[in-house]
């Protein structure tokens, strides 16, 4: 099925298993994931959005990466990486956005974006303001600021533009 087929007519659970089964069973014998990561696909995925075949639900170990252990590209894995694999409300309110309901968790994650950004109408301006209170709040943790102050960790929020695949560090978190 070609990617456009799979936009407008998405593919059934059982074929969305037997693709992520066929894809980690080439991950088993790959040098390297031959997944697309074009600025063809970037500049799809932003005009027309993502529409991944299936979402995953993986630990956060950084050896433990979906796209390659299922070799896949850009778009095509929706992704929800927590440490131990633990499931409460922000994990289920990304399935849910993954899936496209908009009631359940995903309400509640918005509280926090919507304080983040208030009244910004700017995309990008939102975006950096969210970022900037995610790095607050990082920050805010005490064990975190252990690190820091005692083993010169750094918290640095980023922004990454999706049609460039640019990733820009903010300074001034």
């Amino acid at each position: 099925m070609s990617e456009i087929d799979e936009k407008t007519n998405p593919i059934d659970a059982e074929d969305a298993l037997t693709r992520l089964q066929q894809g980690n069973a080439r991950y088993l014998v790959a040098a390297k994931n031959e997944g697309d990561i074009s600025p063809e696909i970037r500049k799809d995925t932003t005009e027309n959005g993502q529409h991944p075949f299936a979402t995953v639900v993986t630990c956060a170990d950084s050896r433990v990466v979906p796209e390659h252990v299922f070799m896949a590209g850009l778009g095509e894995l929706f992704c929800v990486r927590v440490a131990g694999n633990a499931i409460n409300e922000s994990q289920l309110g990304s399935i849910e956005y993954a899936a496209g309901p908009g009631e359940g968790p995903v309400a509640h994650m918005l509280a926090p974006i919507r304080a983040a950004i208030g009244d910004e109408q700017d995309d990008y301006a939102a975006c950096c303001l969210n970022v900037r209170a995610a790095v607050d709040c990082v920050n805010a943790d005490a064990l975190v600021a252990q690190l820091v102050a005692e083993q010169g960790f750094r918290v640095v929020g980023a922004v990454y533009h999706i049609d460039s695949g640019e990733v820009e560090f903010l300074e001034e978190c």
